[in-house]
């Protein structure tokens, strides 16, 4: 699984979160879509405070002297940025219930997951901290998954 399986995971996450936001322009107008759209935002830019935009890292390699976070959202998640996205991007499954944007959705997760898997498997090549970290943390969901 090289680089185009990576890059490939990006562009499928960008597609259905470019598709979600444009079937949903009208979750902008309802208050429960919008709130639970920024809190996603919110937990995004908490997550950024622990995790530099020079240690952060879109596609599912490790960047070159990257560092192992382990605080704020990180303490309890592997992937908080992945968990912000499916928050974010619950927003308009719930705008619009739908086969639609269940199906997107369901895409999205689905390439979330594989995104975090690829980016588990090399950072646990790579790091006996990451091995251990990975026994007291979960890996998406707090407290479940």
């Amino acid at each position: 699984m090289g680089r185009y399986y990576s890059y490939s995971l990006v562009v499928s996450q960008f597609i259905c979160i470019g598709l979600l936001l444009y079937l949903n322009q009208t979750m902008f107008t309802k208050p429960m879509p919008l709130i639970l759209f920024m809190l996603g935002i919110g937990f995004f830019l908490y997550t950024l405070l622990y995790n530099r935009l020079s240690n952060f890292n879109i596609i599912p390699d490790i960047k070159e002297n990257a560092t192992l976070i382990t605080t704020g959202a990180y303490k309890y998640i592997r992937h908080p940025m992945y968990f912000a996205v499916i928050i974010t991007m619950f927003a308009p499954l719930i705008n619009t219930f739908n086969f639609t944007n269940i199906f997107i959705c369901s895409v999205l997760s689905m390439t979330l997951f594989l995104k975090a898997k690829k980016e588990e498997g090399l950072w646990s090549e790579e790091s006996k901290e990451y091995r251990e970290y990975k026994l007291e943390t979960k890996m998406i969901i707090p407290f479940c998954f």
